[in-house]
């Protein structure tokens, strides 16, 4: 079992956080996990990633090569981060980043869930990572739970647990009828 996965978005989404809690989930389900990030030098609102490989076996090269998991929650880091991938490649995009009719992309109102539905949209991030696990299975969901509980502020563990629940919710909804299959 092997994860290559790509986290992209503005700086000030989250996305390095996302990241952090997606290889420590990994790490508590006892697999290796090795996760790097980049940003631009303007940390806020320029195009940022956070790239995780999760593995049963050794890491023997810490960067993402061949994704097969990419995540964009805007248009720029869509189109500086998730471009060249395998054919195979599960893209999930929030419902506001322009794919410009590429196809195989599957579109989720994260950012809008997060703000219509929970009333904050910092929690954007901690939805998509729901979202994305609903659709790749790379840890259990209770391990990722665990894992967003043990990094978020402390009182705003509810708000976070629904936003990851918020997040698999999405997947259910749209995925069947968005006309994405894999």
């Amino acid at each position: 079992m092997r994860h290559e996965i790509r986290l992209s978005g503005s700086g000030g989404q989250g996305i390095i956080l996302a990241g952090i809690v997606l290889a420590e989930a990994a790490l508590h389900e006892d697999k290796n996990a090795v996760q790097s990030q980049s940003y631009g030098p303007e940390a806020r609102g320029g195009a940022s990633k956070s790239e995780i490989i999760i593995s049963s076996e050794a890491i023997d090269y810490p960067k993402v090569t061949a994704p097969d998991i990419v995540l964009a929650l805007t248009t720029e880091s869509y189109k500086k981060y998730a471009k060249n991938l395998p054919a195979n490649t599960v893209v999930i995009v929030d419902f506001s980043v322009n794919v410009n009719g590429d196809t195989g992309v599957l579109s989720l109102p994260i950012i809008q869930a997060a703000r219509d539905e929970l009333k904050r949209p910092i929690v954007s991030n901690i939805v998509a990572l729901g979202a994305l696990n609903a659709v790749a299975k790379v840890v259990s969901p209770e391990s990722l739970e665990a894992a967003v509980l043990r990094r978020v502020p402390k009182g705003t563990e509810d708000l976070n647990r629904k936003a990851l629940a918020l997040g698999y919710q999405l997947v259910g909804k749209y995925m069947l009828t968005s006309g994405y299959i894999r």
